[in-house]
């Protein structure tokens, strides 16, 4: 009834990588033009997406805390909130089958965007196939007037493509693509963040786009599909690279945080599968920074994998190896799958750590100076604890780290 009544203009979100990124990405184009609202922390689901259009902050525990919700939602609909955003961007996550659906009826999109479809949550989903069905409920459910958004490189994405009512804007590396980026480069080195810059090009028009603190092309990928959005939103390319400088990679998606020593680290601890984890690593092997030493892979669990998990970590272990990173830590229940996929490839020089926990006390005796540090794994691995380890300054955890509040603090 809400958005019956304000009628903002709604851009969902999906995919099995990158949404927040995107969705952040997103919001650095549209800020400047609209009154924008984008989902809040992981507010992607049943629960959190009806407060990201209400406005509101969970309430927890709290029956004072819900019944605050509850008013403020009576309140937008008894009165005219003139503030009210034009525009909402909404994250929609799917855990299992159904949930894109769900979500799309409680909120219809105008733009659907579909990032990339992998293998994430496959244990609840069973096939690839089926996660793809389901993320595509993000588009199937479009009218003639909307517009889907598709990564043209990836084929099932793109494959999304057919048989939809809407208009269809594709982004990608691809020449192919109706939004493409070119050139590619990176700048800065382990002391001085670094960043890319590459043209974007979009019906014969190009411009330069620099985006701060961003290190691998898996990376642009958001700013790409932001581009398209703000395209489909009728913004002019110099605006929208205007906005892309503002972004800044999420919390624990390829965030760059300095650490001890000197030590450049990449924090990639929000979450990980087999397709995230391969695009972090080969990220960091095509990284030639300055005053760089060594390139270091603490990698943590990959869970939710079912059938995969065992192969998914020795493939991730050879990648490791192949793609010449000097040390590789692994980390958690699957860590020795993990190293003999490196060692196999000819690796020599590894550790591996039970848990975060006892990775976190270790692994300041490895850090000599100006390395490259990638850390990733699963919500369950908590690898932001070996971050938070390695900071150079460990009290701004809160400010820079995923999973910072009292609640998981004491998990």
């Amino acid at each position: 009834m809400i958005i019956k009544k304000y009628q903002p203009k709604i851009i969902g979100i999906t995919g099995s990588i990158g949404k927040t990124s995107t969705k952040e990405a997103a919001f650095s184009v549209l800020q400047s033009h609209f009154r924008v609202r984008q989902t809040d922390k992981n507010y992607n689901n049943e629960i959190g997406l009806p407060l990201t259009i209400i406005g509101a902050a969970s309430g927890g525990r709290s029956l004072i805390g819900w019944m605050k919700v509850v008013m403020k939602a009576f309140s937008l609909l008894l009165m005219e909130d003139k503030t009210y955003p034009e525009v909402l961007i909404l994250e929609m996550g799917a855990d299992k089958p159904g949930d894109i659906e769900y979500l799309t009826t409680i909120a219809p999109c105008d733009i659907g965007v579909v990032t990339k479809v992998a293998p994430v949550h496959i244990e609840f989903f069973g096939s690839v196939e089926k996660i793809a069905a389901e993320k595509r409920k993000i588009v199937s459910h479009l009218n003639k007037d909307g517009i889907a958004i598709l990564n043209f490189d990836d084929e099932t994405v793109l494959g999304m493509a057919k048989g939809l009512k809407s208009s269809v804007l594709s982004f990608g590396y691809t020449e192919n693509a109706d939004v493409h980026a070119v050139d590619l480069e990176r700048q800065g080195s382990v002391d001085d963040l670094p960043g890319v810059k590459f043209k974007l090009l979009y019906d014969g028009s190009a411009v330069p786009v620099f985006l701060p603190r961003v290190l691998g092309q898996h990376q642009t990928y958001a700013a790409l599909a932001a581009a398209a959005i703000g395209i489909a939103m009728k913004l002019n390319l110099i605006d929208i690279a205007n906005g892309l400088q503002s972004y800044i990679a999420p919390k624990g998606r390829m965030n760059l945080v300095p650490g001890i020593n000197n030590s450049l680290i990449v924090d990639d601890t929000y979450n990980s599968s087999p397709e995230a984890a391969m695009a972090a690593v080969k990220a960091i092997a095509e990284l030639n920074l300055d005053n760089a030493t060594r390139k270091v892979a603490i990698m943590g669990d990959m869970l939710e994998l079912g059938d995969i998990t065992d192969q998914a970590h020795y493939d991730l272990g050879r990648t490791v190896a192949e793609s010449k990173f000097d040390i590789l830590v692994a980390v958690g229940i699957n860590r020795l799958a993990t190293i003999r996929g490196a060692q196999e490839a000819g690796m020599e020089n590894f550790l591996d750590f039970e848990n975060s926990i006892i990775a976190a006390e270790k692994m300041k005796e490895l850090i000599v100076g100006h390395e490259v540090i990638l850390v990733k794994g699963s919500q369950g691995s908590r690898m932001e604890r070996v971050v938070k380890s390695l900071m150079r300054e460990p009290e701004r955890a809160k400010e820079l780290l995923v999973r910072q509040s009292d609640e998981w603090l004491k998990k």
